[in-house]
């Protein structure tokens, strides 16, 4: 059976030169990994304060800056021969802390204007996209390394920051909430059906 590439993985190798470049350039100036996943929370967390005031168009701007810092942070940590285990983990929890910080930001801005649609929308995208992440980790779990998918983080990213920049967040919201939350339950499938012909073997 062929190994499926996620938009992610195409992402990783068409740009992989390009990053390998930065890491090193960034090592040289002794800049670390986790100083870059830090100054990519730090942009979210930004992001979230101008998308929750309103101002969608600076948030949109912060993020799509700050977005692919998170693909340098493991270009350092390669390029500086660090790739800890901690790093590792410390990287996936601040991701989770990043998407969560817009969503509350997100969540915020409906508020303020009373828009109980967008508020469920908000939720039912966070949620989703907590449990693509989550459905991973619990696959790994049980030895299965499952990264299928419609809507994992880069996808995500993609339809996220548009939406936001051009003051459309439903239309991106609707796409996240659907397709993250069927993302989700397609990796449960896949886990289930590998799990049970693991145990019929047995």
């Amino acid at each position: 059976m062929g190994v499926i590439m996620t938009f992610t993985d195409r992402l990783r190798i068409i740009f992989q030169r390009f990053l390998d470049s930065v890491g090193h350039t960034l090592v040289h100036f002794g800049i670390s990994a986790n100083a870059i996943t830090l100054l990519s929370l730090a942009g979210s967390v930004i992001a979230s304060v101008f998308i929750a005031r309103g101002n969608l168009l600076a948030g949109g701007i912060i993020l799509a800056c700050t977005g692919p810092l998170d693909a340098i942070d493991g270009a350092v940590a390669r390029a500086g021969g660090k790739i800890t285990s901690f790093g590792a983990f410390f990287d996936s929890v601040s991701d989770r802390y990043s998407e969560l910080m817009i969503f509350g930001g997100l969540a915020w801005f409906f508020l303020n204007r009373l828009d109980k649609m967008g508020m469920i929308l908000t939720f039912l995208a966070a949620a989703g996209s907590v449990l693509v992440s989550y459905t991973r980790a619990r696959a790994q779990g049980v030895g299965i390394d499952v990264k299928a998918g419609f809507m994992t983080r880069v996808e995500r990213y993609v339809v996220l920051v548009p939406g936001i920049i051009f003051r459309i967040p439903k239309v991106s919201l609707w796409i996240i909430a659907i397709l993250a939350n069927l993302t989700a339950i397609q990796r449960i499938w896949i886990v289930w059906n590998q799990t049970k012909n693991t145990e019929k073997e047995k």
